[in-house]
C-alpha cells in the first residue's frame, strides 16, 4: 500500500511541473470511479486518482486545488469501512463528496446516516436548488440523476444546508462558507442528465480552475509506451476480433517492426456462429496477420484451482463443462485461455522471459474485477479474462503490454479513427471474452432461498396493487413506507390497473452491481393477459421492484401468455454441446434480425441468454423440465460503465424486438423469450 502511494505521489509531483491545477480524487471503492477522473479530464482538468487513505499532508504536498471523495460499496456504519484523514477538510481546498463521500462528510460534520428500509439503484428525480453555486446554470430544478445506495442521510450537518431532495431522500447538501458539497447522485455518469454541468461548476467556479490542461496526443503516448516497453523484443498479442484487441494489435503494427508482433485468435469454442472465420477475414482487410488456435476440447474439459476465501485453503474445481457458477467458469476460462498462450509460445519459441504479453485491456475490465491498477476498495464485479491471477503475477514481473488500460470503450473506437480502421468494425458490438460460455445459466437445482415465498407476495401484490389497495393487507404498509410519494402510488396504481400483470420470482440468480457492489440474486419475471405489451408500465415496475425487494436485482418482460404458476423447478442446465448449440442458434437468429434491419449501430450491446427455465408444462400430467428459455438484453450505453436497457419504440422499433422473440421461439427447444428491462445499475451489462 505505501509503495502505490509512494509511487502516485511521485507521478503527481512530476506532472505538477506540467500544469499547476490538479484536482486529487480519493478512491473510495467505487465502481465509477475511474469515470470520475474521465469526466474532470475532458473539462481539461489534471487528475490524480489516490486511495481513501492518503494523508492531508502528503495531499497538500501534490498543491492541489480542489478534492473529490468517491463512492464506494461500503457504509459508513461499517467496522471494515475504509480509513480516512479527517485533516483533509481542513486544508481549505473545496470538496466534492459523492454517495459515499457525501455520507462521510455529513457524518464527520456530525449528522448521522441510517441504513434504510429501502435502496435505490437506477434513474429518479430529484429536485435541486439552482440559487446553489454547485447546480448554477441547469436548465430545471427537476433532474434525472442516478442514485445507488443503501445509506441515507438522516440529519444533516451542522452549518450544511439541504440542497437537494427526492421525497424525504437528501440528495445533496453544501457548506458554502467551507466550499464542501455532497451529492447522493452520480454526477459522473452518463445517467445523470446534468451530470457534466455540476462537474464544471465545481471545478470551474467553486474551485476557481481555469481548464488549461490539454492531454497531449494519446496515439504518440500509446506508440511510445509500446516502443519503450517491447525494445528488440518480441510480443504475443491476444486478438478477439472485438474492438479493443484489434486496435491494439493495428498500435503494435505501427509501432514495431512485423517480425516482432505475433498475434493469436483462440477459439475457445463459446464463440458466436461463424465469428472466428469472420474476426480473421475482418483482420485480414486491416493487414493484420493472425494465428488461428481451435482449442474447444481444451476448454470444454478444463479445470483450475480455485481458492477457499473463507476457508483459506484451493481446491480443484470441476471442469468447465460440468461448472455452474459464473465466477467460477469466469477463472476457468482466464486461466485455461493463459495456459494455452504459454503453450502457443513455447510452440514458437517463445518464453515469457524473452516476449511481452499484449492484450486489449480497458479501463472499466479493470474496475469490475477490483484491480489494484485503479482501486485499493473497489467490490469485484467479475472476474474479467484479462485480468486473472496468473495476468497479475505476470504484470507483477513487468511482462504485461497494455496500453489502452486507461481508456474506455468509446476513447478506443476515437483512436481506432486515428488509425484508418474502418466503421464497420470499430463499431461492432462488444463480445465478452469467455462468449457464450457466461451467457448459459448453468443449474442442477432451483435456487429458492427462505426468502422465495415473503418475495412472492411483495410481488403479487405489487403486480395488482390497482386491486391490492382495495384489500388491505399487512406487506402493504412495507410498500407504502418506501412508495411515500402519493404521485408514485397514482402512477403505479395507473399502470397496474390499465396494464394487468402477474410477476413470478424465477427461481434462478443473476448477477448485479448495487450500492457499488456486487450481488447475485434474484430475478423477476412479468407477464400479462393483453397480448401487447405496455412498455411504460413495464419500465416503471422494473425500475420500483428492485427498490423494494432487495433480493432482486434484475426484471423481464416474459413473451405470450400469461404466466400463472409459480415456477419452482429448473431445466438441469451445463455447458454440454447440445446447450451451446442452442444458445449459438439463438444468438444468430436474434443479430440477424439487427443486421437485416440495421440496428447494430443504435444498440451499443445486445447479449442473448439461455435460462433453465420451462414454462407452460401441462398442468395435468406435469413431465419433467425439459425445455429452456432465452432472454434478451438490447443494452444502450456510452461510457460501458452504466446504461439503460433499450425501451422499444424509443431505441429499438418495437416490432423489431417482436420480430427477434417470433424467430427465436422458432428455434427447437425454447420454452419462452423475454425481455430485460433492467437499467445498470442494478442489473450488470451480462446476467453472468
Amino acid at each position: 500500500y505505501h509503495r502505490n502511494v509512494f509511487w502516485f505521489l511521485l507521478s503527481s509531483h512530476l506532472r505538477c511541473n506540467m500544469s499547476n491545477e490538479v484536482v486529487v480524487i480519493l478512491d473510495a471503492g467505487s465502481q465509477y470511479g475511474k469515470i470520475i477522473d474521465r469526466r474532470v479530464r475532458e473539462l481539461n482538468v489534471l487528475t490524480d486518482l489516490l486511495p481513501l487513505q492518503t494523508s492531508a499532508s502528503a495531499i497538500k504536498e501534490i498543491g492541489c486545488k480542489c478534492i473529490i471523495i468517491s463512492g464506494g460499496p461500503s457504509s459508513v456504519h461499517q467496522g471494515e469501512a475504509p480509513e480516512f484523514d479527517s485533516e483533509i477538510f481542513n486544508l481549505g481546498l473545496p470538496v466534492l463528496g459523492i454517495c459515499y463521500g457525501m455520507q462521510l462528510i455529513n457524518q464527520v460534520f456530525g449528522g448521522t446516516v441510517a441504513t434504510t428500509e429501502f435502496r435505490e439503484d437506477g434513474q429518479f428525480e430529484t429536485e435541486l436548488d439552482k440559487s446553489c453555486a454547485l447546480f448554477k446554470g441547469l436548465d430545471v430544478s427537476c433532474q434525472t440523476v442516478l442514485l445507488t445506495h443503501g445509506d441515507s442521510v438522516q440529519t444533516v450537518a451542522k452549518d450544511f444546508s439541504v440542497v437537494g431532495k427526492s421525497d424525504a431522500l437528501v440528495t445533496a447538501i453544501a457548506n458554502k462558507a467551507k466550499n464542501i458539497y455532497g451529492v447522493q447522485f452520480h454526477p459522473e455518469v452518463d445517467l445523470t442528465v446534468c451530470g457534466k454541468q455540476v462537474m464544471k461548476n465545481f471545478l470551474y467556479d467553486i474551485s476557481g480552475l481555469k481548464g488549461s490542461y490539454t492531454v497531449t496526443s494519446r496515439e504518440e503516448a500509446c506508440i511510445q509506451q509500446i516502443k519503450t516497453t517491447i525494445g528488440k523484443s518480441k510480443v504475443l498479442v491476444l486478438v478477439s476480433g472485438g474492438v479493443d484487441s484489434t486496435v491494439l494489435a493495428t498500435l503494435c503494427y505501427k509501432a514495431l517492426d512485423a517480425t516482432q508482433v505475433v498475434a493469436i485468435h483462440v477459439d475457445n469454442g463459446f464463440m458466436r456462429k461463424n465469428e472466428s472465420q469472420e474476426v480473421l477475414k475482418a483482420l485480414k482487410l486491416v493487414n493484420v496477420d493472425v494465428k488461428l488456435v481451435n482449442a474447444s476440447n481444451t476448454f470444454y474439459n478444463s479445470t483450475t484451482t480455485l481458492y477457499v476465501k473463507h476457508a483459506k485453503h484451493k481446491v480443484n474445481s470441476r471442469v468447465l463443462c460440468q461448472t455452474l457458477y459464473p465466477e467460477e467458469k469466469r477463472k476457468i476460462i482466464g486461466d485455461t485461455f493463459m495456459n494455452i498462450v504459454d503453450s502457443e509460445a513455447h510452440a514458437l519459441g517463445l518464453t515469457i522471459d524473452d516476449c511481452f504479453l499484449a492484450q486489449g485491456t480497458l479501463r472499466p475490465d479493470l474496475i469490475e474485477s477490483a484491480s489494484k491498477l485503479v482501486s485499493s476498495n473497489a467490490d469485484a464485479i467479475k472476474t474479467h479474462h484479462n485480468d486473472t491471477e496468473l495476468v497479475r503475477a505476470l504484470r507483477a514481473r513487468g511482462r504485461v503490454l497494455e496500453p489502452l488500460r486507461d481508456f474506455h470503450k468509446d476513447e478506443v473506437r476515437m483512436l481506432g479513427r486515428r488509425l484508418g480502421l474502418p466503421e464497420d468494425l470499430l463499431m461492432r458490438q462488444p463480445f465478452p471474452g469467455p462468449g457464450l460460455a457466461i451467457r448459459v445459466l448453468c443449474a442442477e437445482e432451483p435456487f429458492l432461498c427462505p426468502e422465495f415465498s415473503h418475495t412472492q407476495t411483495v410481488l403479487r401484490l405489487l403486480a395488482a396493487y390497482s386491486n391490492s389497495i382495495n384489500k388491505p393487507h399487512a406487506l402493504l404498509q412495507k410498500i407504502h413506507a418506501i412508495i411515500s410519494s402519493e404521485q408514485e402510488r397514482e402512477k403505479l396504481q395507473k399502470y397496474t390497473d390499465r396494464f394487468p400483470m402477474k410477476a413470478v420470482l424465477l427461481p434462478i440468480k443473476s448477477v448485479g452491481v448495487q450500492g457499488d457492489g456486487r450481488t447475485y440474486s434474484y430475478v423477476v419475471g412479468l407477464s400479462s393477459p393483453d397480448p401487447k405489451p405496455d412498455w411504460e408500465a413495464l419500465f416503471f415496475m422494473a425500475k420500483t421492484i428492485p427498490r423494494i425487494c432487495h433480493n432482486v436485482n434484475r426484471i423481464t418482460y416474459i413473451f405470450g401468455n400469461v404466466v400463472s404458476e409459480q415456477i419452482q423447478d429448473i431445466t438441469p442446465t451445463v455447458l454440454s454441446f447440445n446447450v451451446l448449440s442452442t444458445l449459438r442458434q439463438c444468438d444468430h437468429v436474434a443479430h440477424s434480425v439487427l443486421v437485416k434491419r440495421n440496428l447494430v449501430k443504435s444498440i451499443s450491446q445486445m447479449p442473448v441468454v439461455l435460462l433453465p427455465l420451462h414454462f407452460d408444462r401441462n398442468m395435468l400430467f406435469r413431465g419433467p423440465s425439459c425445455q429452456r428459455s432465452v432472454v434478451i438484453r438490447p443494452f444502450i450505453t456510452n461510457d460501458f460503465m452504466t446504461g439503460l436497457a433499450a425501451y422499444p419504440g424509443t431505441h429499438i422499433p418495437e416490432d423489431a424486438v417482436l420480430e427477434i422473440a417470433t424467430s427465436i421461439k422458432k428455434v427447437p427447444g425454447i420454452s419462452r423469450v423475454l425481455y430485460d428491462l433492467t437499467s445498470k445499475p442494478p442489473g450488470t451489462t451480462e446476467w453472468e
